[in-house]
Protein backbone atom coordinates (compact mmCIF):
# COMPACT_ATOMS: atom_id res chain seq x y z
CA UNK A 1 0.00 0.00 0.00
CA UNK A 2 1.61 3.47 -1.22
CA UNK A 3 0.70 6.80 -2.22
CA UNK A 4 2.80 8.30 -5.33
CA UNK A 5 2.43 11.92 -5.44
CA UNK A 6 3.09 12.63 -9.06
CA UNK A 7 4.10 15.99 -10.42
CA UNK A 8 2.01 17.05 -13.79
CA UNK A 9 3.14 19.54 -16.70
CA UNK A 10 2.87 22.71 -15.99
CA UNK A 11 1.80 23.78 -19.43
CA UNK A 12 3.23 21.83 -22.11
CA UNK A 13 1.99 18.30 -21.86
CA UNK A 14 5.05 16.74 -23.36
CA UNK A 15 6.75 17.25 -19.98
CA UNK A 16 5.17 14.66 -17.98
CA UNK A 17 7.81 12.10 -17.26
CA UNK A 18 7.58 8.29 -18.24
CA UNK A 19 7.75 7.49 -14.77
CA UNK A 20 4.71 9.58 -13.79
CA UNK A 21 2.38 7.64 -16.88
CA UNK A 22 3.63 4.39 -15.71
CA UNK A 23 2.45 4.78 -12.30
CA UNK A 24 -0.94 6.53 -13.11
CA UNK A 25 -1.53 3.25 -15.08
CA UNK A 26 -0.13 0.83 -12.53
CA UNK A 27 -2.17 2.14 -9.06
CA UNK A 28 -5.64 0.81 -7.90
CA UNK A 29 -7.06 4.52 -8.43
CA UNK A 30 -6.09 8.07 -8.14
CA UNK A 31 -7.01 11.05 -6.80
CA UNK A 32 -6.89 15.00 -8.31
CA UNK A 33 -7.76 18.67 -7.35
CA UNK A 34 -10.57 19.51 -9.60
CA UNK A 35 -12.73 16.24 -11.22
CA UNK A 36 -13.22 17.80 -14.64
CA UNK A 37 -9.88 18.87 -15.44
CA UNK A 38 -8.44 15.19 -13.68
CA UNK A 39 -10.42 13.62 -16.30
CA UNK A 40 -9.03 15.28 -19.30
CA UNK A 41 -5.74 15.01 -18.12
CA UNK A 42 -6.31 10.97 -17.66
CA UNK A 43 -8.04 11.32 -21.41
CA UNK A 44 -5.15 12.80 -23.40
CA UNK A 45 -2.70 9.91 -21.41
CA UNK A 46 -5.92 7.21 -22.52
CA UNK A 47 -6.01 5.96 -18.73
CA UNK A 48 -9.64 5.08 -17.30
CA UNK A 49 -9.46 4.94 -13.57
CA UNK A 50 -11.27 5.60 -10.67
CA UNK A 51 -10.81 9.28 -9.80
CA UNK A 52 -11.68 10.77 -6.48
CA UNK A 53 -11.48 14.70 -6.13
CA UNK A 54 -9.74 16.25 -3.48
CA UNK A 55 -9.75 20.26 -2.67
CA UNK A 56 -9.92 22.66 0.05
CA UNK A 57 -13.67 22.12 0.87
CA UNK A 58 -13.71 18.17 1.38
CA UNK A 59 -9.82 17.65 2.14
CA UNK A 60 -10.64 16.19 5.67
CA UNK A 61 -13.68 13.87 5.02
CA UNK A 62 -12.38 12.26 1.73
CA UNK A 63 -8.68 11.96 3.37
CA UNK A 64 -9.99 10.25 5.45
CA UNK A 65 -11.82 7.86 2.91
CA UNK A 66 -9.23 7.26 0.80
CA UNK A 67 -6.91 6.46 3.64
CA UNK A 68 -8.88 3.11 4.65
CA UNK A 69 -8.63 2.25 0.91
CA UNK A 70 -5.12 2.62 1.11
CA UNK A 71 -5.47 0.50 4.40
CA UNK A 72 -6.78 -2.40 2.47
CA UNK A 73 -3.68 -2.81 0.12
CA UNK A 74 -4.50 -0.67 -2.47
CA UNK A 75 -1.76 2.02 -4.51
CA UNK A 76 -3.19 5.57 -5.28
CA UNK A 77 -1.61 8.27 -6.80
CA UNK A 78 -2.33 12.08 -6.19
CA UNK A 79 -2.14 14.47 -8.97
CA UNK A 80 -2.77 18.59 -9.50
CA UNK A 81 -4.06 20.29 -12.00
CA UNK A 82 -0.67 21.38 -12.81
CA UNK A 83 3.18 21.02 -11.24
CA UNK A 84 3.36 19.51 -8.48
CA UNK A 85 0.72 18.42 -5.89
CA UNK A 86 0.80 19.69 -2.29
CA UNK A 87 2.58 23.07 -3.19
CA UNK A 88 -0.05 25.31 -2.29
CA UNK A 89 -2.50 22.69 -3.02
CA UNK A 90 -4.82 19.99 -0.91
CA UNK A 91 -3.66 17.28 -0.23
CA UNK A 92 -1.49 17.83 2.87
CA UNK A 93 -3.55 16.12 5.55
CA UNK A 94 -3.70 12.87 3.50
CA UNK A 95 -0.17 12.86 3.15
CA UNK A 96 0.33 13.28 6.93
CA UNK A 97 -2.75 10.69 8.12
CA UNK A 98 -0.70 8.25 5.33
CA UNK A 99 2.42 8.48 7.52
CA UNK A 100 0.67 7.98 10.82
CA UNK A 101 -0.33 4.77 9.47
CA UNK A 102 2.59 3.42 8.18
CA UNK A 103 1.79 3.86 3.83
CA UNK A 104 4.16 4.58 2.17
CA UNK A 105 4.58 8.12 0.35
CA UNK A 106 6.76 8.11 -2.57
CA UNK A 107 7.17 11.55 -4.45
CA UNK A 108 7.36 11.15 -8.44
CA UNK A 109 9.26 14.16 -9.25
CA UNK A 110 8.60 16.97 -12.77
CA UNK A 111 7.93 20.16 -13.91
CA UNK A 112 7.86 22.92 -11.45
CA UNK A 113 7.31 26.50 -12.20
CA UNK A 114 9.61 27.44 -9.38
CA UNK A 115 12.27 25.94 -10.19
CA UNK A 116 11.82 26.50 -14.16
CA UNK A 117 11.59 29.76 -13.62
CA UNK A 118 14.67 30.19 -11.07
CA UNK A 119 16.90 28.40 -14.09
CA UNK A 120 16.29 30.57 -16.91
CA UNK A 121 16.37 33.86 -14.18
CA UNK A 122 19.63 34.79 -14.88
CA UNK A 123 20.35 34.81 -10.83
CA UNK A 124 23.49 33.65 -9.05
CA UNK A 125 20.86 31.61 -6.92
CA UNK A 126 22.34 30.75 -3.69
CA UNK A 127 19.51 31.54 -1.50
CA UNK A 128 15.47 32.25 -2.05
CA UNK A 129 12.55 33.27 -0.22
CA UNK A 130 9.42 32.01 -1.42
CA UNK A 131 6.61 34.09 -0.32
CA UNK A 132 3.70 31.94 -2.42
CA UNK A 133 0.45 33.92 -2.75
CA UNK A 134 -0.20 37.31 -1.46
CA UNK A 135 -2.95 38.47 0.30
CA UNK A 136 -5.59 39.14 -1.50
CA UNK A 137 -6.72 42.55 0.26
CA UNK A 138 -4.31 45.22 -1.02
CA UNK A 139 -3.82 46.66 2.44
CA UNK A 140 -2.79 43.07 3.67
CA UNK A 141 -0.49 42.69 0.38
CA UNK A 142 1.10 45.72 0.77
CA UNK A 143 1.73 45.15 4.23
CA UNK A 144 2.89 41.78 3.42
CA UNK A 145 5.64 43.50 0.61
CA UNK A 146 7.34 45.83 2.68
CA UNK A 147 8.47 42.97 4.84
CA UNK A 148 9.96 41.06 1.43
CA UNK A 149 11.17 44.07 0.49
CA UNK A 150 13.62 43.70 3.45
CA UNK A 151 14.72 40.15 2.53
CA UNK A 152 18.76 39.74 1.46
CA UNK A 153 18.03 37.53 -1.71
CA UNK A 154 15.19 37.43 -4.15
CA UNK A 155 11.58 36.61 -3.40
CA UNK A 156 9.55 34.14 -5.45
CA UNK A 157 5.82 35.18 -5.50
CA UNK A 158 3.36 33.33 -6.74
CA UNK A 159 -0.53 34.34 -7.80
CA UNK A 160 -3.34 33.86 -9.98
CA UNK A 161 -3.55 35.48 -13.95
CA UNK A 162 -6.36 38.06 -12.91
CA UNK A 163 -4.42 39.19 -9.95
CA UNK A 164 -1.77 40.42 -11.73
CA UNK A 165 -2.22 43.57 -11.94
CA UNK A 166 -3.16 44.56 -8.56
CA UNK A 167 0.23 42.47 -7.82
CA UNK A 168 1.79 44.74 -10.26
CA UNK A 169 0.40 48.08 -8.60
CA UNK A 170 1.23 46.83 -5.01
CA UNK A 171 4.51 46.60 -5.96
CA UNK A 172 5.16 49.94 -7.34
CA UNK A 173 3.62 51.76 -4.50
CA UNK A 174 5.96 49.92 -1.46
CA UNK A 175 9.09 49.58 -3.27
CA UNK A 176 11.47 52.09 -4.82
CA UNK A 177 11.13 52.43 -8.79
CA UNK A 178 14.29 51.28 -10.22
CA UNK A 179 14.06 48.02 -7.90
CA UNK A 180 14.12 45.03 -10.55
CA UNK A 181 11.71 42.47 -11.04
CA UNK A 182 11.63 39.26 -13.38
CA UNK A 183 7.86 38.55 -14.65
CA UNK A 184 7.69 34.84 -16.64
CA UNK A 185 4.63 34.43 -18.27
CA UNK A 186 3.26 31.06 -19.39
CA UNK A 187 6.54 29.24 -18.30
CA UNK A 188 6.69 25.40 -21.30
CA UNK A 189 3.75 27.12 -23.50
CA UNK A 190 4.25 28.64 -27.15
CA UNK A 191 3.59 32.03 -25.61
CA UNK A 192 5.87 32.00 -23.01
CA UNK A 193 7.66 35.56 -22.01
CA UNK A 194 10.19 36.50 -19.56
CA UNK A 195 10.16 40.13 -18.98
CA UNK A 196 13.04 41.84 -17.21
CA UNK A 197 13.30 45.65 -15.49
CA UNK A 198 12.19 48.00 -12.85
CA UNK A 199 8.98 47.47 -11.19
CA UNK A 200 8.11 50.53 -12.53
CA UNK A 201 9.03 49.87 -16.19
CA UNK A 202 6.85 46.26 -16.14
CA UNK A 203 3.69 47.98 -14.72
CA UNK A 204 4.29 50.87 -17.02
CA UNK A 205 4.57 48.04 -19.95
CA UNK A 206 1.71 45.75 -18.98
CA UNK A 207 -1.26 48.24 -16.48
CA UNK A 208 -2.76 49.08 -19.90
CA UNK A 209 -3.61 45.62 -21.10
CA UNK A 210 -2.30 42.86 -18.22
CA UNK A 211 -2.00 39.26 -19.56
CA UNK A 212 -4.73 36.98 -17.91
CA UNK A 213 -1.49 34.00 -17.99
CA UNK A 214 -0.42 31.69 -15.35
CA UNK A 215 3.32 33.65 -13.63
CA UNK A 216 5.92 33.79 -11.38
CA UNK A 217 7.27 36.67 -9.73
CA UNK A 218 10.95 37.38 -8.79
CA UNK A 219 11.44 40.54 -6.90
CA UNK A 220 15.09 40.92 -6.63
CA UNK A 221 16.59 43.50 -3.38
CA UNK A 222 18.97 46.50 -4.41
CA UNK A 223 21.45 44.98 -2.17
CA UNK A 224 21.29 41.81 -3.41
CA UNK A 225 25.49 41.67 -4.37
CA UNK A 226 26.22 43.08 -0.56
CA UNK A 227 23.83 40.39 0.76
CA UNK A 228 26.08 37.16 -1.02
CA UNK A 229 29.41 39.06 0.12
CA UNK A 230 27.73 38.87 3.87
CA UNK A 231 26.78 35.06 3.51
CA UNK A 232 30.09 34.14 2.04
CA UNK A 233 31.77 36.30 5.16
CA UNK A 234 29.79 34.02 7.24
CA UNK A 235 30.55 31.00 5.72
CA UNK A 236 34.34 31.46 6.23
CA UNK A 237 33.81 32.30 9.67
CA UNK A 238 31.89 28.74 10.07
Amino acid sequence: MSLFVISMPIGNPDDITLRAIETLKKVDFLICEEYKIGRKLLKRLDINKELYHLNEHNEKDEGEHILQLLLQGKDAAVFSDCGTPLFADPGTYLVNRCHQSGIRVIPVPGASSLMAALSVSGIDIKQFYYAGFLPRKTEERQKEIRKLKTYHCPVIIFDTPYRLKALLYSLKEEIPPDQRIILFLSLTQPDEKIIHGSVSQVFKQLNQNPPKKEFVLILQPKDYKKSKKRVKKHKRVT
